[in-house]
């Protein structure tokens, strides 16, 4: 709750300083909190028809976005990350309901529901997505071997950090010529001059940023954009020009509670890895897309989270025969 308030409390102390307007983050960390509290009370009750069902609904939600199926000229901006997200915490959802099961044939029909997933991020042509979900799905298979959740969920912290560095990089411009071209071919041009908009705010005013949701009002590339939807496209990026650095710690600070809370809960190590897998990749889409700003991503995003937390009320035992009591280190 006090890291809850935190992001709710800067976003409006920013806010009143820049003119900006948080009505946006303010949405955002409602739904984490709901998302949270639904998934705790879910998870307990049902934890395998809960993120069995939770898979279903984001699976159908990506699959009936607004240009889902996207286009050259607009992936991987718009609506592709957030499509992205949804996948990559559906097949999450499902492999975690997939370890929580006891038959055997019940956990190879929700791995295979989590393959689906990763089938229908093909045919929505999210090559991001396709990613995200078989990595979550290999990592949820290999989970089974790992005895040390906190390995594991340092190894993904760790990930997740490169991920958010290189684009730092590569907004600064300070990797090799050729390896910036390429990356910025698959990022487009036009997103890393968004980058460049969003860290020359934060270098003017490092401490409050601009405000939230005034980055539209004083980007340059949006102004010459004809079909800009006004955000930097990356979660970062967005809070270091609007909020400030401080508003960036939070961020990492949500996320590295996140870590923390998997880290201690009760359930079972392969159902926490596997949740913290999708988690990271949901970061790692964050960093280079505006995922975040759909209420429909935050709001699965704590609903996976609170699940994969939730002590449920009947026994249950990990994937590979030790009780959940014992799995708090592995």
């Amino acid at each position: 709750m006090l890291m809850v308030g935190a992001c709710a409390a800067w976003s409006l102390i920013t806010a009143a300083a820049g003119d900006g307007r948080p009505e946006g983050v303010l949405l955002a960390v409602l739904a984490v909190s709901a998302g949270y509290a639904a998934g705790r009370i879910c998870g307990a009750l049902l934890p395998v028809v809960a993120p069995g069902a939770g898979a279903f609904a984001g699976l159908g939600l990506a699959i009936t976005a607004p240009h889902s199926m996207g286009s050259p000229f607009v992936s991987p901006l718009g609506h592709t990350g957030a499509t992205a997200a949804l996948l990559a915490l559906s097949a999450g959802a499902a492999c975690c309901a997939a370890w929580a099961a006891r038959a055997p044939g019940m956990r190879l029909a929700l791995r295979l529901v989590a393959g689906g997933v990763a089938v229908n991020a093909a045919v929505l042509g999210s090559a991001t997505g396709v990613a995200a979900c078989v990595g979550v799905l290999l990592c949820s298979l290999a989970a089974a071997r790992m005895r040390l959740r906190g390995l594991g969920l340092a190894g993904l912290a760790l990930a997740t950090a490169l991920v958010t560095g290189m684009t730092w990089a590569i907004a600064e411009d300070v990797l090799p010529s050729g390896l910036t071209d390429s990356l910025e071919g698959r990022l487009t041009p036009h997103r890393v001059l968004l980058w460049h908009d969003a860290l020359g705010m934060a270098h003017d005013e490092p401490l409050l940023g601009a405000g939230p949701g005034r980055f539209e009002d004083l980007s340059t590339t949006v102004a010459q954009s004809l079909s800009s939807d006004g955000k930097p496209h990356s979660a970062p990026f967005q809070l270091a020009a609007e909020q400030g650095l401080i508003g960036v710690a939070l961020l990492a600070a949500v996320f590295c509670w996140v870590l923390y809370v998997l880290w201690r809960s009760p359930r079972p190590t392969p159902v926490v890895l596997t949740a913290g897998a999708a988690l990271a990749a949901l970061a790692a889409i964050a960093a280079v897309s505006n995922a975040l700003s759909f209420t429909t991503v935050t709001a699965g995003a704590g609903l996976l989270a609170g699940m994969a937390t939730a002590r449920p009320l009947l026994g249950e035992e990990d994937g590979v025969g030790v009780p959940a009591r014992d799995t708090t280190d592995g």
